[in-house]
């Protein structure tokens, strides 16, 4: 029996994973009070704004997948705001930026999330609104054992704070010092924002009406009221070095639904995945997956050198394909479906040699060749300079340059109904709070170029092209999987390296967590300052030494890891007979699985 740093959580009642163990406990507290997967999935949401707020917000992005319990398939639904009435190429051009900042208030979208929650709790909950945002009240209020990556992103911040974002220094650092790291720590304001809210939401009647009234005080009432006001004449410094002032208004808010979309997926070895549309990065998961088919890779041992040269050399592939074709797709024609062919494939997979490229390689596609040209072009343009690029990593363009990452929730419960979210955005070292709410707001904007013609061009009302990626999986038999990761660009990569080891390597889900992982820097970054690492490949010690060795002598730019440190998977599935099993990784110290 192989070692695991914890148990493959089992029972039939309900499991709960997530990036935080209060948040995992939250949901199987929802569930024992009769709630839905749909329940607990967004009273983990609620928490983990609360106890990891360097990671998401309730200002931020959600994109999910969900699956009733008697559906064929899961359904979409999309929590990423669009880009404000007032952003503009032209204006940020004026403003003087090349790229969007990777902090500041140019850098918002319209907030997506708080929408997306309510929207899924609407169709699918169980519970009362009140009973849903409870918990994270309580630790607003009462306070909650700081994280020490939040405390010390705080401490790193925090003349910062005093002297550019005053609103951020009166919420992260009460009486004027940083919290302690294992010290319980308060978001009174924020408790305010839910229990106002609730106020005005509870007197309009039944479960679902009080549901759309929260909506409406959202987007429309006191929450949209007060960001406007704020915005209005709110100018702050951002991570281009400069003091600037945003295009979000209320109308933005008002005039923007969270929706249901239907999802995307491919068939592999005999089971089916589902991704998310081209307005994330999840189809490069399923446009590897095609490359790798007919590869050998079943035959590989998921620790081995040609395991991961196969692997990392197909990501490259698909990564060069989403920085060329990927975009929201209610604005631009994007070829999904060229994109997702078996015969595209095919030829994507005769590039894959006997070393590690170090070119940008998207496909050619008809009729789009200009984005494939302009791509590549983006990608061999000198990196932005400044403090900000070093070793091609996004580091400290501006000391708000401190970029964030993102949590992550799976949920089944009793009945079958299954969640996979990764709510991001809305970083506390990424953007002010928003006076009296307790609240900052989203970077997501950063993702956009500003250059016309392309997918990704900045528009009002486009959707940037989001790294959240949560991930959907069905096997032969009818094992049904919800899973995903923290991590930006990387998301796709370690979710891609989990399946492959659950349909090859015969590993269980805390197995498939627990073996050593890899990624590379070699495209395109989504995050300012949007640089890349050629050649780049990071991977776990744990792989040995003469794995290392046999990487390097491949061509790969090796850099190992200090042990321990690549990868946030969390996993839950639920088979024919109705086990449920979950798990987490142990990588942050903090991820947990919960279930009976």
């Amino acid at each position: 029996m192989t070692f695991t740093t914890r148990p493959e959580i089992k029972g039939t009642f309900g499991v709960c994973t997530s990036t935080h163990w209060i948040a995992s406990a939250v949901g199987m507290k929802l569930l024992e009070q009769g709630g839905s997967a749909f329940d607990a999935a967004a009273a983990m949401g609620f928490v983990l704004h609360v106890v990891e707020p360097h990671l998401n917000g309730p200002l931020g992005d959600m994109p999910a997948l969900i699956r009733l319990a008697g559906d064929a398939a899961p359904t979409v639904v999309c929590g990423q705001g669009v880009a404000p009435a007032g952003a503009t190429i032209e204006h940020y051009r004026a403003e003087g930026l090349d790229l969007i900042p990777g902090s500041g208030l140019l850098a918002t979208v319209v907030p997506g999330a708080f929408d997306a929650w309510m929207l899924m709790l609407r169709d699918h909950g169980r519970l009362s609104l009140r009973e849903i945002l409870e918990s994270a009240i309580y630790y607003a209020r009462h306070g909650h054992p700081v994280l020490p990556r939040v405390a010390g992103t705080i401490a790193g911040l925090a003349e910062f704070f005093r002297d550019e974002w005053p609103t951020s220094y009166e919420t992260w650092m009460p009486g004027g010092a940083a919290p302690v790291a294992g010290a319980l720590f308060r978001n009174p304001a924020l408790a305010d924002t839910w229990e106002r809210l609730l106020a005005e939401a509870e007197g309009a009647g039944g479960r679902e009406a009080q549901i759309e009234a929260a909506r409406r005080c959202f987007r429309e009432g006191f929450i949209a009221e007060t960001i406007d006001s704020w915005m209005r004449e709110a100018c702050v410094m951002d991570a281009a070095g400069g003091r600037r002032k945003g295009v979000l208004t209320g109308q933005d808010m008002a005039t923007w639904e969270a929706c249901y979309e239907p999802p995307l997926d491919v068939d592999y070895e005999g089971w089916t995945v589902w991704k998310c549309g081209v307005w994330t990065q999840g189809p490069t998961l399923l446009q590897s997956l095609r490359i790798l088919e007919g590869s050998g890779i079943g035959a590989m041992d998921t620790t081995s050198a040609a395991f991961v040269h196969q692997v990392v050399e197909a990501m490259k592939l698909s990564f060069a394909d989403r920085e060329a074709y990927y975009g929201d797709p209610l604005h631009s024609d994007i070829p999904v479906a060229s994109l997702l062919s078996r015969a595209y494939a095919e030829g994507r997979r005769d590039l894959i040699g006997a070393t590690g490229s170090q070119a940008q390689r998207p496909g050619r596609v008809e009729g789009y060749e200009a984005w494939a040209d302009a791509a590549v072009a983006r990608a061999a343009a000198p990196q932005a300079a400044g403090p900000g690029v070093g070793a091609g990593e996004p580091t400290m363009a501006h000391l708000t340059e401190r970029r964030g990452d993102t949590v992550h929730i799976d949920v089944i419960d009793q009945w079958g109904n299954a969640v996979s979210a990764t709510p991001s955005g809305g970083w506390l070292q990424s953007s002010p709070v928003v006076p009296g709410l307790g609240m900052p707001l989203n970077s997501r904007a950063q993702m956009f170029w500003l250059d016309e013609g392309l997918p990704t061009s900045l528009a009002p009302g486009r959707r940037p092209r989001t790294t959240l990626s949560p991930s959907m999986a069905q096997e032969p038999d009818g094992t049904r999987h919800a899973f995903g990761t923290p991590g930006g660009d990387q998301q796709d990569q370690w979710q891609l390296i989990l399946l492959l080891r659950l349909v090859h390597g015969g590993l269980n889900l805390q197995e498939a967590i627990d073996g050593p992982l890899f990624h590379t820097g070699h495209f395109q970054s989504s995050f300012y300052p949007r640089a890349t690492r050629p050649g780049h490949l990071m991977l776990e010690p744990a792989f040995g030494e003469a794995v290392i060795s046999d990487l390097r002598a491949r061509g790969h730019d090796v850099e190992v890891a200090e042990p321990w440190t690549v990868g946030r998977l969390t996993a839950a599935s639920r088979g024919p007979d109705g086990m449920l099993k979950a798990a987490a990784t142990p990588r942050m110290m903090q991820a947990y699985a919960a279930g009976r």
